[in-house]
């Protein structure tokens, strides 16, 4: 991983953002952000009912949170967007999305000299429980789960 910034924070837009450079393909960066089965390998136990826009199912950390979670959007090889219902400010995970509350965190992937450019972004805490506290905690979850990431798929590169 060549470039290894930390998440930020927009107190503006109420939303996470952090950009990595990872040595692999897109093809293989893509594998790992959209299938079940790897990103269950980095980020958390991921049950989908369905590969496309709308498949819906949960996130699994290792506290046994159920997240639930949703497809909202997806353009292969390039940008796939997830909601879920993860308020950590709540402590009670709801049993199905709510839209209410729920924030969506997009990965845009792009072709670069030597890998691949990976940028994510979650918006939508304005909305949660305690939008200040929800962004820095998430902040630092994107920190430690991107590096898991990069670990995993430069590991298999």
């Amino acid at each position: 991983m060549t470039d290894s910034s930390s998440s930020v924070v927009d107190e503006e837009t109420f939303s996470v953002r952090r950009t990595i450079h990872i040595a692999a393909s897109v093809d293989k960066v893509w594998r790992a952000v959209t299938e079940p089965e790897y990103i269950s390998r980095w980020f958390g136990r991921t049950v989908l009912d369905g590969a496309g826009v709308g498949a819906s199912g949960t996130m699994t950390f290792s506290n046994g949170a159920a997240i639930p979670l949703r497809v909202e959007a997806k353009d292969e090889n390039r940008l796939v967007a997830y909601a879920w219902s993860n308020d950590d400010a709540l402590g009670d995970v709801p049993a199905e999305l709510d839209e209410a509350t729920a924030t969506v965190f997009t990965f845009t992937l792009d072709e670069v000299d030597g890998g691949t450019r990976l940028t994510v972004v979650e918006s939508g805490f304005e909305r949660t429980s305690d939008p200040l506290a929800n962004l820095e905690d998430h902040r630092t979850g994107w920190d430690s789960e991107l590096d898991k990431l990069v670990a995993l798929v430069e590991g298999e590169a």
